[in-house]
């Protein structure tokens, strides 16, 4: 069982086999303690097997240890006739390195229970080093425009782990819900977080289903996904969108809003799909509630980035806003393009100044950026090489590529069909650094993200089905020192794949078969909106 996925950057096999019993044990070293529950947990209910605590002389079990040698999250697995010893460099490198263990158990090993009593668990003698390309392995979920209960947003973490990625986004706030409870603003989420009706399909799609749709996760919750995901050493960064996509929270607190230019008491949280007009007022009034909202953010996340949004912000209402103008004369500023960067750059230094450093998407470059704030490349890779040539770090996600809500095959049987065909094959070729990067610009890049957008996502089945098999593809880009995107070999990708189903299997995950969609996966007479030809590689 070496069909492993990501590919590791070394294996040299063996001739026997570890086989784990009843009397197997684990034995976790000093520092690799979270490590040892964890993988004692998942084996056990698996396997069946006690897997105790410690270690015997000739006992063919598992050890866990640190080594200085080794970079955090690099690791060394090597199995032989003294049992099987994972080694990392740090509490990290080891959890990766049992990641790698179960996968050579084999898809059952991903099961909740055991399936028989006969079942002989064995490792091939095998020695692995491995370490990742990229210290951001990033997956966005977008929980406003479908939300998804605490529940699904744990299996996710599982599944995150389970490829070796390191980075949650956690998209909390958009026009269509608010979904994080703010103690101080109550509304946010007794009004935010409930939409009366949802568009199905595309924004031009006449369907709809006729149900309140939303939900929001208390500040208890949060604490339990954040925890959730430290031990699964991914870590969690929360996004609060400013001063677009702000919708849900106007129509909670309608004088976040252009009160000039608009009756914002009429606004209700929006039930469709888009750019929406209906953004934040530039006020003082604006910027101390957002403060108080990221105070409390900042008390649940400890996270070293804050992502705020700041895309797709239409400046109609503040050029008809005449207190919108009075700011831009007050601040000697020369139009609203420059006010959006005014109010993005607030909550740089906000955040900077509480030792935190402020992501947003590539529209914040517009304008000026502070020095520490970093940069998520979506419409491209223009603004990524921008921000690494202007010395900010970036992280890589351009729609035209790993947009994982756009359509996987121009069929006609793809459900709702969005943007352009973004195959298995065309993620595993996607490359983070574009070329044009000298090396010391491309430091700049701290790796890549997968988004799910969830506007035609109605459930998690639907998320899987968008999701996989495209996100072990994007893990393995991720993670793996791969070749130059055309040197790839994805027919051998594809045979590992082969094991990987299994193992998607064995976890439940409603991805989407080879052949085509299922028939229940299937979305017959729902709008979508497929964009033709290949996308644009800018």
């Amino acid at each position: 069982m070496t069909d492993l996925i990501p590919a590791p950057r070394g294996v040299v096999t063996g001739s026997g086999a570890v086989r784990l019993t009843a009397h197997s044990r684990l034995d976790a070293g000093t520092g690799t303690e979270g490590v040892g529950h964890w993988l004692r947990t998942a084996l056990g209910q698996a396997t069946g097997l006690p897997l105790h605590d410690g270690r015997e002389p000739g006992d063919d079990g598992i050890g866990l240890r640190l080594d200085s040698g080794l970079g955090p999250e690099e690791y060394r697995l090597v199995s032989d006739c003294d049992g099987v010893l994972i080694e990392g460099g740090g509490a990290a490198g080891v959890f990766w390195g049992a990641q790698t263990l179960r996968q050579l158990l084999g898809p059952d090993a991903y099961r909740r229970a055991p399936l028989g009593r006969d079942r002989v668990w064995a490792v091939p003698h095998i020695t692995i080093e491995d370490a990742p390309r990229f210290r951001w392995r990033g997956l966005m979920l977008d929980v406003a425009r479908h939300f998804m209960p605490k529940e699904g947003v744990l299996r996710y973490l599982d599944l995150m782990a389970a490829h070796k990625l390191n980075v949650f986004h956690f998209h909390l706030t958009d026009d269509q819900g608010w979904r994080i409870e703010i103690e101080r603003h109550p509304r946010l989420t007794e009004i935010g977080s409930w939409r009366a009706r949802t568009k199905t399909g595309h924004r031009a799609s006449p369907l709809w289903e006729e149900k309140p749709h939303g939900g929001h996760y208390t500040r208890d919750d949060i604490r339990e996904i954040v925890a959730y995901a430290a031990e699964r050493h991914i870590t969690v960064v929360p996004e609060i969108d400013v001063p677009g996509h702000s919708q849900a929270a106007i129509a909670a607190y309608p004088e976040l809003g252009n009160t000039d230019v608009i009756d914002t008491t009429a606004l209700s949280v929006w039930d469709t799909w888009g750019i929406n007009p209906n953004v934040l007022a530039p006020t003082d009034n604006t910027l101390r509630f957002y403060e108080g909202v990221f105070e409390e953010v900042l008390e649940l996340f400890p996270s070293e980035f804050v992502h705020i949004g700041g895309d797709e912000c239409p400046k109609d209402q503040w050029r008809r806003s005449e207190t919108a103008q009075a700011r831009i004369r007050e601040l000697g500023l020369a139009d609203e393009d420059e006010l959006q960067s005014w109010f993005v750059g607030h909550f740089d230094a906000w955040l900077s100044a509480r030792g935190r450093r402020l992501i947003g998407w590539d529209e914040i470059l517009e304008g000026g950026l502070a020095k520490g704030a970093a940069v998520s490349s979506w419409r491209g890779y223009a603004g990524g090489i921008a921000a690494a040539r202007a010395g900010h770090d970036v992280v890589m996600c351009p729609e035209q590529q790993v947009y994982l809500d756009h359509r996987q095959d121009p069929g006609p049987e793809e459900p709702v069909p969005i943007g352009w065909v973004r195959t298995l094959e065309d993620v595993y070729r996607f490359e983070p650094v574009p070329p044009e990067l000298t090396p010391e610009e491309a430091r700049h890049v701290l790796g890549a993200q997968a988004n799910l957008w969830t506007e035609v996502m109605e459930d998690h089945a639907r998320v899987d089905y968008q999701a996989f098999p495209r996100l072990a593809a994007f893990a393995e880009v991720a993670w793996s020192a791969l070749p130059a995107p055309a040197e790839r070999d994805f027919a051998g990708f594809e045979h590992r794949m082969t094991a990987h189903y299994r193992r998607l299997d064995a976890l439940g995950v409603a991805y989407r078969p080879p052949a085509g969609p299922q028939p229940w996966q299937r979305r017959p007479g729902v709008l979508g909106r497929p964009i033709d030809g290949p996308p644009p590689n800018r």
